[in-house]
């Protein structure tokens, strides 16, 4: 016996009862596909339905374009067909009051039907702004775009995240701010602003729930743009996770978030490098017109999306200020001065042959006293001995 079951949302499904599925990914349609799929197949089954002929009937490509853009967002076609059926509906009507009737739907004529657009272009993607990051998301309808939006004011250090987010996005959003401020001097900005600035960090659409930790990298930079009053550049979106030291690791349902950077417009994609793989999937039309950025480290995406970013560091300087792998050289007197002090304190130390050398020396080996240790450094030792001499 074999069941087969479908549903919109896979991360629904109880972790035991997936555990004991076969899950078998079936992606939504491109665009294109969803304007041939209702020119081709849609428009000629509710044509017949409603006892109309295609002569009866036009819809241009044009137009079926606008319904799929402007009246539905969906994965499917089944929006589709219903808005259709709504024209076919009132059409029908109006050719029987007036059976000679033709009619050719145009764009303009389009709202006498389905009444004005649901959806829109979001007009931040074409326009530079200062503390708007777009971001990629996947949800049941598909990929969307996911705008980030970051706000100072004077305060006390507090930072504020709404916009219905989950306890992952949550956790990403705080480790997208510690990246910032260990990065507030290659960046420019003052290591202490966050004790007279209150950072709130919103995603616009609070009725949809949002969660996972593929817009790190969106929120890091929107921190940034905030604190930096530096614009981030138009019609460029990205995605992928970040840690405390700036690594983009990779993330999920790449095609559905290239394809919703395809409809709406987006032309520089900033893609973590581990889903450079999974770019086969992206059909080559859409690889041919969006220009894809691959990206290890958090300071590839702020050269490349922030105006005037800082240049980036190297290795050698991206690790100044942190604790030398190797101690320094130590030249005679303060070999010497090192060991005099050393052996007032009670320590001995092993000696190292003296004389010059072209290798870098080590340190002295520092090897303490057990009398010392025992009655110093662990009295219960001390205790012990007292104890042990009385027997």
């Amino acid at each position: 016996v074999f069941f087969i079951c479908t549903g919109n949302v896979k991360y629904q499904i109880p972790r035991a009862l997936a555990d004991r599925m076969d899950i078998i990914d079936l992606p939504g349609y491109m665009f294109e596909e969803k304007v041939a799929i209702g020119i081709r197949h849609l428009l000629p089954k509710v044509l017949t339905e409603h006892g109309l002929t295609p002569e009866q009937v036009k819809i241009p490509q044009s137009v079926m374009q606008h319904i799929v853009s402007d009246y539905t967002r969906e994965a499917g076609v089944r929006n589709l067909e219903r808005q259709l059926a709504t024209i076919c509906r009132k059409a029908a009507r109006r050719i029987i009051e007036n059976p000679k009737t033709y009619l050719r739907i145009t764009t303009n004529s389009l709202e006498q039907y389905l009444g004005p657009p649901r959806y829109t272009l979001t007009p931040t993607t074409q326009k530079t702004q200062i503390g708007v990051a777009m971001g990629l998301a996947v949800t049941e309808y598909g990929g969307i775009l996911l705008p980030v939006e970051v706000v100072t004011l004077v305060g006390k250090g507090d930072l504020l995240i709404t916009g219905q987010l989950g306890d992952v996005m949550r956790e990403s959003a705080v480790a997208s701010l510690t990246y910032v401020r260990s990065r507030a001097k290659w960046l420019g900005i003052d290591p202490n602003f966050q004790e007279t600035t209150d950072l709130h960090i919103h995603l616009p659409e609070n009725a949809i729930p949002k969660d996972g930790p593929s817009a790190g990298i969106t929120i890091a930079l929107a921190l940034i743009s905030a604190i930096t009053r530096k614009p981030i550049r138009a019609s460029v979106a990205m995605t992928g996770e970040i840690t405390l030291h700036g690594r983009v690791l990779g993330v999920g349902g790449l095609k559905e978030k290239v394809l919703a950077a395809y409809q709406a417009n987006i032309h520089h994609l900033f893609v973590p490098a581990e889903n450079k793989k999974d770019m086969a999937e992206v059909p080559v039309k859409i690889q041919r017109r969006i220009r894809f950025t691959f990206v290890d480290t958090m300071d590839q995406v702020i050269e490349g999306a922030l105006h005037g970013a800082p240049p980036m560091e190297t290795e050698s300087e991206n690790q100044k200020g942190q604790a030398p792998s190797e101690p320094n050289p130590l030249n005679n007197d303060q070999r010497t001065g090192n060991r005099d002090q050393l052996r007032r304190t009670g320590f001995t130390v092993n000696e190292l042959p003296e004389g010059d050398t072209d290798e870098q020396e080590p340190s002295p080996i520092i090897i303490p006293q057990v009398d010392r240790v025992a009655r110093d450094s662990y009295p219960n030792l001390r205790a012990k001995e007292t104890d042990t001499r009385n027997r």
